[in-house]
């Protein structure tokens, strides 16, 4: 057995009852990194990367919000905007799920808990939680960013509504360089919204 198919049978076992957690917790946040799986599937086979690329993609897109076990109900379930406290908050459960996944012990989850650490940095380094910018954000988390933006913007939550997928887009192609790497960004606005959606 290879490194990486260790490392998927040995996160598949880790990763279903921390998903299940995540669900009892909060059934949005599950759905949403069911969907941002996806979406960084699609992307990634857009940017033509090999197999193994893909399936250690999959692995940082489906516990790209485990961290948010480890964030209070009072702000995970909150049914509005959040204050600066809450954003303070909220804003820790990149490095919740870096810690919960660096807690697994298994060779090769360093890449994905980095991608889960830094999924919320920004090409131009205004991001969170270590102002990263540029090529310094490791490649995973800059296609889990865009996958991730995507989903969140496409769904209604209490506190917005849904946009549609050419809303979505404007507001993308408006972040390219600033929140998401310009070159994930042009192959992604490539996509049929139907490979997207699917």
């Amino acid at each position: 057995m290879s490194l990486l198919e260790n490392l998927q049978r040995s996160l598949s076992e880790f990763g279903r009852p921390l998903g299940a957690a995540l669900g009892e917790r909060d059934t949005h946040t599950q759905s949403h990194c069911d969907r941002v799986v996806g979406i960084a599937d699609t992307l990634a086979r857009a940017c033509a990367l090999h197999d193994d690329e893909i399936a250690v993609l999959r692995l940082c897109a489906s516990f790209h919000d485990i961290g948010k076990i480890g964030i209070p109900d009072r702000v995970l379930l909150k049914a509005a905007g959040f204050d600066e406290e809450e954003w303070r908050i909220m804003r820790e459960h990149p490095v919740i799920g870096e810690r919960i996944l660096r807690n697994i012990e298994l060779d090769g989850v360093e890449a994905i808990a980095s991608a889960v650490r830094h999924h919320h940095e920004h090409f131009d380094g205004s991001g969170y939680p270590d102002g990263l910018s540029g090529e310094n954000i490791p490649l995973y988390a800059r296609f889990v960013s865009i996958a991730d933006s995507y989903d969140a913007m496409l769904s209604a939550r209490p506190y917005h509504r849904a946009r549609t997928h050419a809303e979505v887009m404007h507001v993308l192609h408006a972040e390219a360089g600033i929140k998401h790497d310009p070159l994930l960004l042009h192959a992604f606005s490539r996509i049929p919204p139907h490979q997207l959606n699917g």
